[in-house]
């Protein structure tokens, strides 16, 4: 399966175009990132009310896109503001502090409990969605708790810990669900004492990496750290990330968006590189490639993974 990710505000009749001509199978929803996400992803709830935003998403099913939700969301899960009342919710920092700045803490069962139900209501609210849910924690590094209970963790430990109990409540509406595990900033790397449920699978995003290359010239490090994530969840639904098209990335999140120029013979490449690792399927952001880009710029060829 190929997909693409864009912002829900550059999501147009062109871009499902765009998507269709260019041989994908799937639309990615995907709220900005950054410390501002939990809102970005509640403004999101609420323009997928609008009959305006419905008609974009039922355009681009009834062309043949599935469509997926792919967001930050450790802290829409635990809303920061509850750290008033329940500073326990939330995790300690490496400096022994409790803070409310990233995510919450997974040992709490409180918390737990709270986030678990907050994803089964996001889940159903998902308009369209396929059974594949994409609930990432918050897009920050050095994000994990270091309070007594989690210290055993690692963040990847943490990370699964708390992705098995968000799965878990979804099933009880959505029997066929999976959930994504993203290997991403210090999650990169396999749990080391927690497995996961049937359901959870690989989402490898390799931030990291040198984005002028093609995704094979990585060190052999990072390719037994490849091996070991695939062996560990498994090849089924197994899924890259990349950030070919990611216009955003490339403009450092500022506007005007900068001009794009796409390499597609390093695409290519590196698609066949995934490919004979395992991978079953490749997406990659496009973001920044709306209407000011297009304003900027001029139209913008049709990507191809």
């Amino acid at each position: 399966m190929k997909s693409l990710l864009i912002h829900p505000e550059e999501l147009s009749k062109k871009w499902i175009d765009r998507m269709v001509s260019g041989g994908m199978d799937c639309l990615g929803i995907h709220p900005v990132g950054g410390r501002e996400a939990h809102l970005r992803l509640a403004a999101l709830l609420a323009e997928m009310q609008t009959d305006a935003f419905r008609a974009k998403l039922d355009d681009a099913a009834e062309k043949g896109l599935e469509i997926e939700y792919e967001m930050h969301c450790g802290s829409y899960l635990v809303p920061r503001e509850l750290f008033a009342e329940h500073p326990e919710y939330f995790r300690v920092d490496k400096n022994g502090v409790r803070t409310n700045d990233r995510n919450f803490c997974p040992s709490n069962e409180a918390a737990l409990e709270l986030a678990a139900d907050r994803a089964g209501k996001l889940a159903k609210s998902l308009y369209r969605s396929a059974h594949r849910f994409y609930f990432w924690l918050d897009d920050a590094r050095d994000s994990r708790c270091h309070c007594k209970a989690c210290a055993r963790y690692t963040a990847s430990d943490q990370q699964l810990l708390i992705l098995n109990r968000l799965l878990r409540e979804i099933k009880k509406d959505f029997p066929d669900a999976r959930m994504a595990y993203l290997a991403y900033f210090e999650t990169a790397a396999p749990p080391v004492k927690l497995r996961p449920d049937e359901g959870i699978f690989l989402e490898y995003a390799p931030f990291d990496r040198d984005m002028t290359k093609s995704s094979a010239c990585v060190p052999d490090t990072e390719k037994e750290n490849q091996k070991k994530l695939l062996q560990f969840f498994g090849t089924k639904d197994a899924k890259v990330l990349e950030y070919w098209y990611d216009n955003s990335l490339f403009s450092g999140w500022k506007k005007p968006p900068k001009k794009l120029a796409v390499d597609r013979g390093l695409v290519s490449e590196s698609v066949d590189y995934y490919k004979g690792l395992g991978f079953e399927n490749i997406s990659s952001f496009a973001c920044y490639l709306g209407e000011d880009y297009e304003q900027l710029h001029g139209d913008f060829e049709s990507p191809v993974l």
